[in-house]
């Protein structure tokens, strides 16, 4: 399997490249995927400015303000993996309020967040349109085996060991909702050592 290192400044930079090369003429749905301990969000921040330079507006969307209501993400312990990756996520909130609007064809009015887990309550957000041509930064964990449209996905890969490593002790519980995750990503990144990731295989 090819593997080309890169420092995280040229990550950012071979993420801008490909993603300013999807077309202008509709929306871009970008999906940053990764254990908490790659921070995909700060990746997925870390690309806001130089596509903004490149004339794309953009909006920065995380996968955490999408979280079912205690009442059902809990309904079987506060830590049970399989609940974890199969039902916390509010996939069905998630693809009407952020992911359809920006089909072909689509309005283009996003809702930035949807819940709020802190107060356990909807989060009250305004609706933001999304200009033609614009991107949609979305960041979150275990989101690439739910079928969610993009049309570009990325992977920040964490070795099993690394993932045990560096997940915190009282999230340890989380481990076995990543066995078996090995999601197809048009980018796979090693991510092990986030200061030397290293791009490996892609699709298309």
């Amino acid at each position: 399997m090819k593997v080309r290192p890169l420092t995280p400044e040229a990550l950012v930079a071979e993420l801008v490249d490909r993603i300013d090369a999807l077309p202008r003429t509709t929306w871009a749905r970008v999906l940053l995927d990764g254990a908490p301990p790659t921070r995909p969000g700060s990746l997925a921040d870390a690309l806001v400015e130089p596509l903004r330079a490149l004339g794309r507006p953009v909006r920065r969307v995380s996968a955490g303000d999408f979280l079912r209501p205690a009442s059902v993400r809990l309904e079987f312990g506060r830590t049970d993996p399989d609940s974890f990756r199969d039902s916390w996520l509010d996939v069905a909130g998630l693809v009407r309020e952020v992911l359809e609007p920006l089909d072909p064809g689509g309005s283009g009015r996003v809702l930035p967040s949807l819940w709020n887990v802190a107060t356990d309550r909807a989060s009250r957000a305004d609706y933001v349109t999304l200009a033609e041509g614009g991107v949609l930064l979305l960041d979150g964990t275990l989101l690439l085996d739910k079928w969610l449209p993009a049309e570009l996905t990325v992977h920040l890969h964490l070795s099993d060991a690394a993932l045990a490593r560096q997940t915190d002790p009282d999230r340890q519980w989380t481990l076995p909702a990543y066995d078996g995750y090995r999601p197809q990503a048009d980018v796979t990144v090693r991510y092990d050592h986030p200061a030397r990731p290293a791009l490996v295989g892609t699709v298309g």
